[in-house]
């Protein structure tokens, strides 16, 4: 099996500044072509740093890949020290300095020292076309490795991927497939659901592993297995799936990762259907899920966060005996507020909810975590109540994460 190693450089990550989801896509990419990856790390923007890392990285890695520091500032060290790394020299490259400046006039830029020098480079390198910047990709082949570098801005690092890094890889490298398969699972915590899937799991054949990756509102169970018969892979996996569905029935939403906001937007597109919300405890969290789905707009009308009483009462209509009788958190109110944005958005169907967030306004009647939540269509309403966690993010996202099944079910 192929091993590949993920290097990202820089400071900003290591203190917390930037996410490093460079490695997460690039592993995501370089699975989908065979090659395994066996470690992802991060370091500073330090020469000695860059330097171990790199060696360590042969002694486990066939695929080395760097991103970060090519920039054209000082802090930028990765360049200088593969030259030093490689016992070579930087040479000028007349085509990248030609890039460079064509690059910076379409973006009415002046070009400075600092830009010219991105156009030298070791010259033991395979220079990668960067189409989305100045700092070009290497390439460097080094006792039977392949060490691959290119830059951390991420646009500019996914256009050399796709467009050189992996042909060149699945042109020098036999690789057998890997295959993964995430089934997404809602209504079950992790442990209850490792506990009734638990003989399932107990026969899955060796060639497939079972990875719980759990989520507020969610696990997804991913099922990996390697080989050289893709189908015959893809087939045992399916397989087990078909196992799995009838084990906990009504419980996955989505047989290839997707999110769930994802299937329910298929849902409703499919049906010709149409959505609204009405957000209290959820501040527009579920609207916010919906329309991060490319095209969204066709079945997505519109959302009303309504956070205080007034504005469940002036602009859905609660009525202010319930509110005053029941509580803002309560059947009668999601009920309402669901039915409500029907009628204002002119829907087929609408999500709601009520809920005490947290850390505060909990009682001994509705502690932190109560939830009521309501789904309708122009027929039906269900609402149900819900009792979660004490932490104010988590209720947010469960409550979001529970609606979106709720309606899931409805449609389905």
């Amino acid at each position: 099996m192929t091993k590949a190693e993920i290097i990202t450089i820089g400071d900003e990550i290591l203190i917390g500044q930037i996410l490093d989801s460079n490695s997460a896509w690039i592993a995501e990419q370089l699975n989908a072509i065979g090659v395994d990856v066996y470690q992802i790390t991060s370091i500073s923007d330090e020469k000695h740093h860059i330097i171990n890392a790199i060696d360590l990285a042969k002694q486990r890695a066939d695929i080395i890949i760097i991103t970060g520091g090519l920039g054209p500032t000082r802090d930028d060290l990765t360049k200088k020290t593969l030259v030093e790394y490689f016992n070579t020299k930087l040479v000028f490259n007349e085509d990248l300095l030609k890039h460079v400046e064509k690059l910076l006039s379409s973006r009415n830029i002046k070009m400075h020292q600092a830009n010219i020098d991105q156009a030298y480079v070791p010259e033991n390198c395979r220079c990668l076309e960067n189409k989305n910047g100045t700092a070009a990709g290497m390439m460097f082949e080094h006792e039977d490795k392949t060490i691959i570098s290119m830059p951390g801005v991420p646009f500019e690092m996914k256009q050399i991927m796709k467009d050189s890094v992996l042909p060149l890889l699945k042109e020098k490298f036999k690789t057998s497939y890997i295959v993964h398969k995430t089934v997404v699972t809602h209504n079950y915590p992790e442990s209850k659901l490792a506990h009734i899937i638990k003989d399932w799991e107990m026969n899955l054949p060796e060639s497939i592993k079972l990875a719980y990756l759990p989520s507020p509102g969610r696990v997804r169970l991913r099922l990996s297995s390697k080989g050289d018969d893709i189908a015959f892979i893809n087939y045992m996996i399916d397989k087990e799936v078909e196992k799995l569905v009838k084990i906990i029935p009504g419980s996955i939403s989505s047989y290839n990762g997707k999110p769930l906001e994802e299937t329910v937007g298929n849902l409703l597109r499919k049906a010709g259907k149409t959505l609204s919300s009405a957000e209290s405890c959820t501040g527009g969290t579920i609207a916010k899920k919906i329309v991060s789905v490319p095209g969204s707009s066709i079945y997505f009308k519109g959302s009303i966060v309504a956070y205080s009483n007034e504005i469940k009462q002036n602009l859905l209509s609660v009525d202010g005996d319930d509110l005053e009788k029941y509580g803002a958190v309560s059947e009668q109110v999601v009920r309402k507020m669901a039915e409500s944005a029907i009628e204002i958005f002119n829907t087929d169907y609408a999500i709601s909810t009520s809920g005490i967030a947290g850390p505060d306004g909990g009682t001994d009647e509705k502690p932190v975590g109560t939830t009521w939540i309501a789904v309708a269509s122009k027929t039906e309403t269900i609402a149900k109540l819900y009792h979660f966690s004490e932490y104010r993010g988590i209720n947010i996202e469960k409550s979001s994460i529970t609606g979106l099944d709720m309606l899931r079910k409805m449609l389905e």
